[in-house]
């Protein structure tokens, strides 16, 4: 039987959340408040805007005017990111901002944020807000050798850059950011069903003690400035290779965290595509095998991770529209033998390349 859910809320009546916005994030946001906000820069938008795929935050395309100049040249469209309220602070945002501009600078390709008027961070109609060039692409096929051989020397560039030196403010990626403290924030919100709650607690806590246990086998891995969600979705791939978009969630932590979301299918296929991987990945910079250990903690942890995400955005419309199996009795379910899956999958010898 499914728990009760208010139907206005997407969210269970017994739900405590009392650190939940007043009002939607984003409900001041209308369209105008758009092209006003692009405006505000110089520049001079000619009506038409796009949403594009995002939840964390709002992207907009939008169109130009004609001859225009300035950064984008002769450009007819630019992207327009508005950040989520009281995500990051400005110092994280610009810091962010000044790693993708970092790479940029040494020609790695990356698309990075304009930089008009002396920042990259703008402020409008209470939202704050950065620009960027438009660029396009598909997404890389994976299943093909040669493109996760370029894909691993790209990576290897960008942590080239990042390992000279460290954020100063951006948060690591380790066991407490992502295991304990969705955990605890799941548990203290009452999101797990009743009937659910020990049983959900207890995988938490043997999966997060199988982390633990990774991390500190590996508490001599160098930590590193890192994209940080280095999944399909955000490489763009062109006929002149691939480009890396949204460093939105870059922190600190081990090398192989933007490797690993490369790689599927079966152990045999995994340790097959990583060969190809660090193949590319090691033309530009040294990898550490101590961290194939981490692989599957670091996967515990985001699905940790990413259930306390969508949870802590459920006072966004947008979410439960976009994600209607979320906080169902079978989402939890599946849940609890999702994480059993990971702490034997933690207990195995770690994912090798195919030699």
């Amino acid at each position: 039987m499914l728990q009760r859910v208010n139907p206005n809320r997407g969210r269970p009546y017994n739900a405590k959340v009392t650190d939940a916005p007043a009002t939607p994030p984003y409900s001041g946001l209308t369209p105008d408040v758009v092209l006003n906000a692009v405006e505000s820069t110089g520049f001079l938008a000619d009506g038409r805007q796009l949403a594009l795929n995002s939840y964390e935050n709002r992207v907009y395309q939008v169109g130009l005017e004609e001859d225009q100049g300035g950064p984008l040249g002769d450009a007819r469209f630019l992207v327009a990111k508005f950040y989520r309220p009281g995500r990051w602070t400005d110092e994280e945002i610009l810091e962010e901002h000044g790693f993708a501009r970092e790479l940029a600078d040494r020609e790695i390709p990356v698309v990075a944020a304009l930089e008009i008027g002396g920042t990259t961070l703008h402020h409008h109609g209470g939202f704050r807000f950065s620009l960027y060039p438009r660029r396009g692409g598909r997404a890389p096929e994976l299943e093909d050798p040669y493109t996760l051989e370029w894909l691993g020397r790209f990576i290897g560039r960008i942590h080239g850059v990042g390992a000279v030196t460290p954020f100063a403010h951006r948060p690591a990626l380790d066991v407490q950011t992502f295991g304990v403290t969705s955990r605890d924030w799941l548990l203290a919100h009452e999101f797990i069903p009743p009937d659910l709650r020990e049983a959900w607690s207890a995988a938490a806590a043997l999966a997060i003690e199988g982390a633990q246990r990774a991390f500190d086998r590996a508490s001599r891995v160098a930590r590193i400035r890192l994209h940080g969600d280095c999944h399909a979705g955000n490489v763009l791939w062109t006929p002149g290779g691939p480009h890396f978009v949204d460093f939105d969630d870059a922190r600190t932590g081990p090398a192989v965290q933007d490797l690993w979301m490369l790689l599927s299918g079966t152990r045999a296929d995994m340790s097959a595509q990583l060969r190809h991987v660090l193949r590319g990945y090691e033309d530009f910079a040294d990898f550490d095998d101590h961290e194939l250990g981490l692989v599957e903690a670091l996967r515990t942890l985001r699905l940790l991770h990413y259930a306390a995400w969508l949870a802590r955005r459920w006072d966004d419309p947008a979410f439960p529209m976009a994600f209607p199996w979320f906080n169902t009795q079978k989402y939890w379910q599946d849940r609890v033998l999702e994480l059993k899956e990971q702490v034997a999958a933690m207990q195995e010898p770690p994912l090798v390349p195919d030699r």
